[in-house]
This record gives structure tokens, sequence and C-alpha cells, in this order.
């Protein structure tokens, strides 16, 4: 697998609007340039979860990959991802103090009703031709 150097990999469920909405909020605020992304449900997905023994069927969350580092899930994923970001979104970084399991009680219980609030999509949906270079994978 040739993943590209220097970037972090974002693996999220491509069918949720939740999930989308997220993405296209880290885009636009990845100054720097960070991230590629591809979804959960992709080959490229399934490969990087399977080689970190990652079980999708029992985490359906955001997967944070830093290639050669470390991956990050759930709410340590999104909290990791802030650091990256423009603005002050890195100072939410400091709750990474909080207990991990406190941390993802709140965010099991967002990722448990996502589709029942925001909906889902049968299909994950083609990124615009300005976001194209960020997708590794659909």
């Amino acid at each position: 697998m040739n993943l590209p150097e220097g970037k972090k990999i974002v693996l999220f469920d491509g069918v949720c609007n939740f999930c989308n909405a997220s993405v296209r909020f880290i885009i636009k605020r990845d100054k720097k340039d960070t991230f590629r992304f591809a979804s959960l449900e992709s080959d490229l997905g399934r490969e990087l979860t399977k080689e970190r023994g990652i079980d999708t069927s029992t985490i359906d969350s955001i997967v944070l990959i830093d290639p050669g580092n470390a991956y990050y899930i759930k709410s340590t994923a999104a909290l990791e991802i802030c650091k990256d970001l423009s603005k002050l979104y890195p100072v939410l970084s400091i709750f990474l103090y909080l207990p991990e399991g406190l941390r993802n009680l709140v965010y099991d219980f967002v990722a448990k009703h996502r589709y029942q609030w925001f909906g889902k999509t049968e299909t994950c949906p083609m990124p615009n031709p300005d976001e194209q270079s960020k997708f590794l994978a659909t």
C-alpha cells in the first residue's frame, strides 16, 4: 500500500451525513494540508483497519492513522485531529487530559444516534473537484 508521505489518514463512515460533514469541516480548517481521507467501507479503509487489528464491526467510529507512528479511535482521534486544525481548535485537545472512558461515553452516545439525528446516504458522496486530491478512497 502506497500512502502519501507525511500525511495523517482519517477513516470515516462514508454513508453517515454527520461524518461527511465532519470531513468537510476538517478540510476547511486543514490549513497545513495535514490530512487525507478514506471511508471505512473502502478497500483501503478495510486494509488499514485490518493491519492495525481494529474490528470495525465493534468500532464504527472515526479512525486517525499517523503512519509509522500511531493510530487513534473515537474521541481520541477527534481530539488529535483538532491539534492540527487552524484557529482555536487545537485548544480542544485539552480534553485529552480527561479519562478516555469518560470522553468515549459522550462520543459513543453521539455515534449511536448519528443516523437517527443526521441521517445517512446510500453511498459515500463524491468529493468536489477542490477536495478530490485529499481523498485516497471513497
